[in-house]
C-alpha cells in the first residue's frame, strides 16, 4: 500500500446505521452515510454488524450488500461472526476483508478455518488487549494480513511485539498525535469516532497530513493551472457531469484559486463572475458536488468535471440540471440503453402510483405477484422458442417483452435498475 488509510465504521442495527453502539437512538440511513464516506475522502469502511439474532443478522447482511453496490471504496465486514458461513456471507456481500474479534475464545479456530478457505489476505483481527497477541503471535502472522487495535494503550511498544501491520483507533483528532502514529511504516491507517462523524472534513485532514509528509490518497493533478489556457479574465469554463450517468448538470467557471481549492478539498469550487468571489457548491444549499475527476479538452481551455451530486440537485432552481429550457427540439428515439430502461421503468412506477384504466401494466399489478411471475416465466420460455428460429426479429421482440415483464416484477418488489447495475458491476 502506498498511502495511509482513513477508516470509517458503520455500525448496523436492524438494517440501519447507528452513530455508535452506545447511542442506538441516533440513527442514519445506511446508503446516505456510506455514500458520504465514499465521496468525502474515507479510504475504507468497516461495516460492523450489531445483530442479536439471525433475522436481524440477515437484515444487516442485506444492508452491507447494498452499501457495496453503491460505493467504490473497499469495505471490511465485522461484528456478529460465529461460524465460517458468516465470513462467507460478508465476502459474498461485497466485503474485501473480514475482521474477527480477538477477545472471543472461538476466534482462533474460526480464523484458521477462514484463512485456509478464503486466504489470509482477507482476514483481520481486532484487539483490545495484548493477551490474544501474546498467545497467538506466530499463528496470527500466518493467518491475518492486518490488525485493528481498538485500545490506544496498546500502541506504545506494539511494534516490539509483532510486525503485522495494523489500523490504530484514535477517537479524537489530535494533529500531532495522528502525525506521530502515521509516521510508522507498520501503521496502515487510523479509525475512530472523529472519522465516523459526518461533519468531519476528511479531505482537509488528509491535506494537512500530506503537508506533513505523510502520503495520503489525495488528488494528485497531472496538469497544473499553468498548463491550462484561461481566458482574458483568468477564467476557464467548467462543464459539470454526473459521474454515474454522464448527465450534464451545469456550467461554471474557475480561476486559479478555485482550481487549486477544488483539488485540495475534493469539493467543486468555482469563481462567481457576478459576485467576483470563490464559492464552494452546496455550502448553503447542502447540494455539494464531490469531485471524481477533472479532464482538460484538446485546447486546454475548458475543463470537464465529473462529480457526485448530493441530493441529485445541481441547479439553484431546484432542478437536477441547469439545462431544462428547450429552445428547439426534434423528436428522436432514445438510443442510450440505460436511459431507455430507466424511462420505461419510470412509466411502470407511475402506473403503479397512478393507475390508468385499461392499462395492461395496471392489470398485472392488480392481479398480483403470482400473475407477474407467471408472465415472466412464459416470456422466458418464448425467448427459448424464438432462439430456435433463424429470424432474429422474433427473438428481439420476445426479449423486449421479457424485459418489460421483468421491470414490472422489479417495480412490484422495489428493485431498481441501480440495484441491478450495481450487482452486475461486481460480477
Amino acid at each position: 500500500m502506498d498511502h495511509k488509510n482513513m477508516v470509517a465504521t458503520i455500525y448496523l442495527k436492524d438494517g440501519v446505521a447507528l452513530k455508535s453502539p452506545e447511542q442506538p437512538e441516533e440513527q442514519m440511513d445506511v446508503l446516505t452515510l456510506a455514500r458520504l464516506y465514499n465521496d468525502s475522502g474515507v479510504d475504507k469502511i468497516i461495516c460492523f454488524d450489531l445483530s442479536n439474532d439471525d433475522e436481524e443478522h440477515e437484515k444487516n447482511i442485506l444492508a452491507i450488500r447494498q452499501i457495496n453496490r453503491n460505493i467504490e471504496i473497499k469495505t471490511c465486514g465485522g461484528g456478529n461472526i460465529k461460524r465460517l458461513e458468516d465470513v462467507k456471507k460478508l465476502l459474498y456481500a461485497g466485503c474485501v476483508e473480514v475482521v474477527l474479534n480477538g477477545s472471543k475464545p472461538e476466534t482462533g479456530e474460526l480464523l484458521q478455518e477462514a484463512s485456509k478457505r478464503f486466504g489470509p489476505e482477507k482476514m483481520l483481527v481486532s484487539l483490545s488487549t495484548m493477551d490474544f497477541l501474546f498467545k497467538t503471535r506466530d499463528f496470527l502472522k500466518e493467518n491475518v494480513h492486518e490488525l485493528v487495535i481498538l485500545n490506544p494503550d496498546m500502541l506504545p511498544g506494539l511494534e516490539n511485539e509483532t510486525d503485522i501491520p495494523y489500523i490504530a483507533q484514535v477517537d479524537t483528532y489530535d494533529y500531532i498525535r495522528v502525525c506521530e502514529l502515521l509516521q510508522s511504516s507498520q501503521i496502515r491507517g487510523i479509525s475512530g469516532a472523529f472519522i465516523n462523524d459526518p461533519d468531519t472534513d476528511i479531505m482537509q485532514i488528509k491535506g494537512a497530513l500530506a503537508d506533513a509528509g505523510i502520503k495520503m490518497d489525495n488528488f494528485a493533478p497531472a496538469l497544473s493551472w499553468s498548463d491550462l489556457k484561461p481566458n482574458e479574465q483568468g477564467l476557464i469554463p467548467v462543464i459539470v457531469q454526473d459521474y454515474r450517468t454522464d448527465e450534464v448538470l451545469m456550467l461554471a467557471y474557475m480561476n486559479e484559486e478555485a482550481f487549486d481549492t477544488t483539488i485540495r478539498i475534493g469539493k467543486m469550487t468555482y469563481y462567481s463572475r457576478s459576485r467576483q468571489e470563490l464559492w464552494t457548491k452546496g455550502m448553503t444549499s447542502g447540494h455539494i458536488q464531490y469531485l471524481k475527476s477533472l479532464t482538460a479538452d484538446c485546447d486546454y481551455d475548458t475543463i470537464l468535471a465529473k462529480v457526485s451530486q448530493v441530493g441529485g440537485i445541481a441547479c439553484h432552481t431546484g432542478n437536477p440540471t441547469c439545462f431544462f429550457n428547450d429552445i428547439v427540439k426534434k423528436e428522436y428515439s432514445e438510443k442510450n440503453p440505460l436511459k431507455i430502461f430507466e424511462d420505461v421503468y419510470d412509466i411502470i412506477l407511475d402506473r403503479k402510483a397512478h393507475p390508468k384504466e385499461g392499462s395492461y401494466t395496471n392489470y398485472l399489478f392488480d392481479k398480483g405477484i403470482d400473475k407477474i411471475l407467471k408472465k415472466v416465466g412464459e416470456e422466458a420460455t418464448e425467448i427459448v422458442i424464438a432462439a430456435k428460429n433463424p429470424d432474429n426479429e422474433e427473438i428481439k421482440y420476445e426479449i423486449s417483452d421479457f424485459l418489460y415483464h421483468v421491470m414490472v416484477l422489479m417495480a412490484e418488489k422495489g428493485v431498481t435498475w441501480e440495484d441491478i447495475t450495481g450487482e452486475l458491476s461486481q460480477r
